[in-house]
């Protein structure tokens, strides 16, 4: 299916002189769309930054870029498969098992026509419990008030894949919420619920939220199910979240986690991709400084770690002209 913001290049006017001219300047528009998730989380302004850095020259390229926030890394594999969207935020597990038809996308099989484009920043799954729920690890979990993610999202993916791991079920925990990124803050403040689990890059704006409004700790998420997964996975990681990063967490703490990729569609146009790609890495030194998860980005880790699907060929062309591919 093509894309269908590239389908739709705008208004034909059938006037002379400068309406004329704009007609044809409207007509010559492109339009892409990525999609993030959670306006509170770190995909949105991501998806932000990319867009401003692609619209500051659509000019010469004429095509506009536009932020969407959603579901997350689920919805968004997706609605690029159904050309919904030209462009999306990922998480590296999320985007495995789209290209192979695993997990959560076993029953429409494999996508392959999914292309990685380039990958970000870690993202450790993150439990953020009320400090007097008695909560400092995973194993903690159980009988307790659990927010386990919105469905689509990718924090709850991989919350279910750890919980397959240790043989739980939703029925393991008292409550099973499935609040969105940007309500689970007040509800863990509030009492509404015990902890929240939350993949996302650090520092982040809704955990700290949480550890700002009311007392929290930062839980650990150890041990042989973990363990595990890291043998068995190469797109999941040892993280850990530095002690002091947020009020009332003084100590490192110890979890797993993905990586944020972005995504893209082969259908999507070569010079679309590589324009996209062009713009980030041509300002590659002010993108990073649009969000501290971006910091420490390096151009030939972002091509290699975390893209299971292959490169988009735009991506791989710009990458060629830089000398990180061979």
């Amino acid at each position: 299916m093509k894309p269908r913001n590239l389908i739709g290049l705008g208004l034909a006017v059938a006037m002379g002189g400068s309406l004329a001219a704009g007609a044809a300047a409207a007509q010559d528009q492109r339009f892409v769309s990525v999609g993030t998730g959670g306006v509170t989380g770190v995909y949105y302004p991501v998806g932000g930054a990319i867009c401003r850095l692609m619209n500051q020259t659509r000019r010469d390229h004429g095509i506009r870029c536009s932020v969407e926030s959603t579901g997350g890394s689920v919805f968004n594999v997706n609605a690029i498969r159904g050309g919904e969207l030209e462009f999306g935020v990922v998480q590296s597990d999320v985007q495995y098992n789209a290209f192979n038809g695993a997990a959560n996308f076993e029953a429409d099989g494999a996508h392959e026509d999914l292309r990685s484009v380039f990958s970000l920043h870690p993202e450790p799954l993150t439990l953020v419990a009320r400090a007097e729920a008695g909560i400092t690890g995973i194993a903690d979990l159980p009988g307790k008030r659990v927010n386990v993610g919105n469905p689509g999202s990718g924090q709850r993916a991989l919350f279910e894949l750890l919980m397959a791991e240790k043989g739980w079920t939703m029925d393991t925990f008292s409550l099973a919420s499935e609040l969105a990124p940007a309500e689970q803050s007040q509800a863990l403040c509030d009492n509404n619920i015990d902890v929240f689990a939350f993949t996302v890059g650090h520092p982040a704006g809704s955990i700290q939220e949480a550890t700002t409004s009311c007392d929290t700790v930062i839980a650990s998420v150890t041990g042989p199910e973990v363990d595990k997964l890291l043998e068995a996975n190469p797109f999941y990681f040892t993280a850990t979240i530095p002690g002091g990063m947020y009020r009332g967490n003084e100590e490192d703490v110890t979890t797993f986690g993905v990586g944020a990729t972005v995504v893209t569609s082969a259908e999507v146009p070569e010079d679309v991709v590589y324009t996209f790609v062009k713009s980030v890495f041509d300002e590659f030194e002010g993108f990073k400084a649009l969000h501290p998860a971006l910091a420490n980005l390096d151009p030939e880790t972002m091509i290699a770690q975390g893209n299971s699907a292959p490169l988009h060929p735009g991506a791989e062309k710009f990458y060629r002209e830089q000398g990180w591919l061979q």
